[in-house]
């Protein structure tokens, strides 16, 4: 899960705390989060898989509904959230959206996660024997992403964004996992194959100690916030 310390900066961000609109939820995860803090959450995704697993809440209302173009009432929103997916929108629609159902005293948020750290030894294993095979099969959009959305044109004046990563205490099995549910990863195993992934697993196994030591696996956080809409 999202750290606590995340969700203080973002209800910081406003004085009411009325309603949150959490943008390309997945399974929820952020909007559980914010609903800790905002007395209503709507969160929404073009996926009705997504929606149908994702975490229940009785402050949460779940919508299948594209985030270029929703059924929300103009000001609605203290805030507008999104995790992990800002990379995948249409931006000609996308901004116009957010400041239509934005209130005038409200703020934009967003965050996402590229590549874990463990230790030098390991993260070299990492790039070496999963990112560099794995590179071409990324979506262009992930590009985005892994440049901190540098690139991208915002509509607001971005505002200073602490430095936030997300840890979690994993196993090598649990750390495998994580790393397979990359979409990278699985578009590269459907075309060459799972033996790079096992010869990656190999290289893990000989440094990583007993295989169920526990190791902190870091991810920084890139945070975009802005509450000077243009």
């Amino acid at each position: 899960m999202y750290p606590k310390e995340l969700f203080n900066f973002i209800a910081s961000l406003v004085e009411s705390h009325d309603q949150a609109w959490d943008c390309a939820t997945g399974n929820g995860q952020a909007a559980v989060g914010l609903a800790e803090y905002f007395s209503h959450v709507e969160a929404t995704d073009i996926s009705e898989e997504q929606i149908s697993n994702a975490f229940s809440s009785a402050k949460i209302n779940y919508s299948v509904q594209p985030s270029e173009s929703t059924a929300f009432e103009n000001n609605q929103f203290n805030i507008v959230n999104v995790a992990q997916a800002l990379h995948w929108f249409d931006y000609s629609k996308y901004w116009n959206e957010v400041a239509r159902v934005l209130k005038p005293d409200g703020a934009f948020v967003a965050f996402s996660y590229v590549w874990p750290q463990v230790s030098d030894e390991i993260d070299q294993i990492l790039k070496t024997y999963i990112r560099n095979i794995i590179e071409p099969y990324w979506a262009p959009n992930n590009k985005l992403a892994e440049e901190g959305y540098r690139s991208l044109e915002l509509p607001f004046e971005p505002i200073k964004v602490p430095d936030i990563k997300l840890e979690n205490r994993w196993n090598l099995d649990q750390f495998l996992n994580y790393i397979h549910t990359w979409s990278g990863t699985r578009r590269c195993m459907d075309d060459i194959g799972h033996e790079f992934f096992e010869e990656a697993r190999r290289e893990f196994e000989s440094v990583w100690g007993f295989p169920q030591q526990e190791k902190v696996v870091i991810n920084p956080l890139t945070i975009i916030a802005g509450v000077a809409w243009s």
